[in-house]
């Protein structure tokens, strides 16, 4: 399953430099595909495609930018199940999960930018004048390995919509499903160098992308520590940097919640994608008299879970992506048995009768304290911390006590009360009560977990200049 062309200027096309990378099945540890690592000059070459395509794509009408997207997106409709198993294989999502949630939100993305686009206003007149909206011009998009193609489509969705050009790099980890996109995009007609596709590290076509003079805009998800850099090598050309980074969201139950829903509920949020998920809850704050009751609960939903192969449509949790992933878990949990957090469930080590693939026992802590690692930073597994507060004003300080604020989340039966305690976390996004996810609001961070925002209208205008015209 070799894919070692890249997508350039409308067509596929070899690397400058030959230089090859396996992409491994995260559940049989084995290799079973190839793709190229792009260099500097290989972004340097869709750079420059992407804009002399900008002159003229820039100016298509709305109501031709609507039909491409259209064609995007009876593409990825037609191609759905075979997107959803290329995740499954190339980053371990279980399938009915990759096809449920992976790939069916990602193809939301599109339909959501298609709607903004046909209903927004580029021009309105203001004080003396008219304030206009234009695409901002060329766009880098780096992406993550944990949600492949929703990350892809949040970015790529509107910078289309918005009559911007792109170069995507998506993670060298799980970049089979870009590839297949890029199919599709190529049928759906897209003009040449109007979006294109470089594989490649971080280090190389990542900081390549951030700093290349051609390039207008740069939006980035990924880890805190690789959105500073990316940042400061946008800072040499006066780049827009739009970044969604870390989280370390705390979930707040309060004192009048349906206890055991709502842990159990928040469980399985914090498992979802195995843990592999910025917004997850992975902070649990519960009422400390609750402690008991809590800990049955949590107990109860793990035993819910059912490890095992991620083609088998009966698995709701699969492996992590990779080794180094697995072992930084693996250390973390082992980090809180040695700072003394109670071990509810799990724990170190791979789950029962599977000795092979990168899967991790699904591991709740309680009397988890602020100073510990594992309720500082991000884990980016299966893994849960209980923490006990006596007061709302406690619960709330410990829900800020982080260098994060992607999300937050709120369990009450009073309705106004989740919203006063919602109103005071220091998040981009909160969720109350098991809301579920919605494509058409913003999502983005306060703090070290990025800035600007994603889906809908605000992701949308975060590929768009403001120009005054006056008189």
């Amino acid at each position: 399953m070799d894919k070692l062309k890249f997508y350039i200027d409308g067509a596929w096309v070899d690397p400058v430099t030959p230089s090859t990378l396996e992409v491994f099945n995260p559940a049989t540890e084995e290799a079973f595909a190839r793709i190229s690592l792009g260099s500097c000059q290989d972004v340097d070459r869709a750079a420059q495609a992407a804009r002399r395509a900008f002159a003229t794509y820039s100016d298509v009408s709305v109501k031709d930018r609507l039909v491409y997207l259209q064609k995007i997106i009876e593409g990825f409709r037609a191609r759905l199940p075979e997107l959803a198993r290329m995740m499954t294989l190339e980053m371990g999502s279980p399938i009915t999960f990759a096809t449920e949630r992976q790939a069916t939100v990602a193809l939301f993305h599109f339909e959501e930018a298609a709607r903004v686009l046909a209903d927004y206003r580029f021009e309105e007149p203001m004080g003396g004048g008219v304030v206009r909206r234009e695409p901002i011009g060329v766009c880098g998009l780096i992406t993550p390995w944990n949600w492949p193609l929703n990350q892809v489509a949040s970015k790529v969705a509107p910078a289309l919509a918005a009559g911007c050009t792109v170069i995507l790099k998506p993670s060298e980890i799980a970049p089979l499903s870009s590839m297949l996109f890029a199919e599709i995009v190529h049928d759906a007609g897209i003009p040449a160098g109007v979006f294109n596709v470089v594989n490649g590290d971080g280090p190389t076509v990542g900081e390549a992308i951030a700093g290349h003079p051609e390039i207008d805009m740069v939006s980035f998800t990924g880890s805190t520590t690789a959105g500073v850099r990316v940042a400061k090598l946008a800072a040499d050309t006066v780049k827009r940097v739009a970044q969604e980074l870390g989280g370390k969201s705390a979930n707040i139950i309060l004192p009048d919640a349906d206890l055991k829903a709502a842990v159990i509920q928040g469980v399985h949020a914090c498992y979802t994608n195995a843990g592999q998920n910025c917004q997850s809850p992975t902070r649990m704050l519960i009422p400390r008299a609750q402690r008991d009751a809590t800990f049955a609960a949590a107990s109860e939903a793990v035993g819910s879970i059912r490890l095992g192969d991620p083609l088998d449509p009966a698995s709701t949790m699969g492996p992590l992506v990779s080794q180094s992933q697995f072992q930084k878990v693996q250390d973390l949990i082992q980090s809180g048995i040695d700072e003394g957090a109670t071990l509810v469930a799990g724990g170190t080590g791979r789950p029962a009768g599977l000795n092979r693939g990168y899967y991790v026992r699904p591991t709740v802590f309680g009397d988890v304290t602020s100073q510990m690692r594992i309720a500082r930073e991000e884990v980016f597994g299966p893994v849960l911390s209980i923490m006990s507060y006596d007061s709302e004003d406690e619960a709330i300080e410990i829900a800020n006590d982080t260098p994060f604020g992607l999300a937050g989340f709120v369990q009450s039966r009073d309705r106004n009360r989740a919203r006063t305690v919602a109103n005071r976390i220091r998040a981009g996004r909160v969720y109350l009560n098991g809301a579920a996810f919605d494509r058409s609001l913003p999502f983005g961070g306060y703090k070290q977990s990025g800035n600007g925002r994603e889906f809908g209208v605000f992701g949308f205008e975060e590929y768009l200049e403001v120009k005054a015209i006056i008189g």
